[in-house]
């Protein structure tokens, strides 16, 4: 059975512990309309989806205990970004590096004022593809470089994958792809 925006708003409502009229009272809505979007019985706009995620991710973890240190104790070249806000959750050792930033100071903001040319092409073409549509699915790119002295970014290949965090946030991990030199 597909997952509707209603099924995903009760999915997380439930895995936070929040009541429906506690939510709905947030939301400034009845708890009524909000049973209607849960059992699909009333359509939620995009608006009103993404008030509802918004208020909920702020209320779940940034990301599940156990893929943050398997992302932070990898060797690989790779980090986690939220697949909607493209905000980083977790970075290896070896992708951190060459950052001069940490993690603590970019953590919560947003990696694509960092993205190359070839990134946002990759980006903005995901919309003409089943990424937004499968459960899981993976890409590879070319990444282009940039001239950043912040989050400098060398031309590699690379592969995103979308996950899925227990709260029901689309996750993305970024790997570079290791040189067949």
């Amino acid at each position: 059975m597909a997952v509707t925006p209603g099924r995903h708003i009760r999915r997380l409502r439930r895995l936070l512990g929040i009541k429906q009229v506690d939510l709905a009272a947030r939301l400034s809505v009845t708890q009524s309309t909000l049973s209607r979007w849960e059992n699909g019985v009333w359509p939620v706009s995009g608006a009103q989806y993404d008030q509802v995620l918004d208020l909920l991710q702020s209320e779940g973890p940034a990301v599940d205990p156990l893929l943050r240190r398997l992302v932070e104790s990898s060797s690989l070249r790779m980090h986690l970004i939220c697949d909607r806000t493209h905000r980083l959750l977790a970075a290896s050792p070896s992708r951190c590096e060459a950052w001069r930033l940490s993690v603590a100071d970019l953590a919560g903001s947003s990696m694509l004022r960092y993205a190359t040319d070839s990134i946002l092409d990759a980006e903005a073409a995901l919309h003409d593809t089943d990424w937004f549509d499968r459960p899981s699915v993976m890409r590879e790119l070319e990444t282009g470089s940039n001239a950043s002295d912040d989050v400098p970014i060398v031309a590699s290949r690379a592969v995103w994958e979308r996950l899925w965090l227990a709260d029901g946030t689309a996750v993305r991990l970024v790997t570079t792809l290791p040189d067949h030199a």
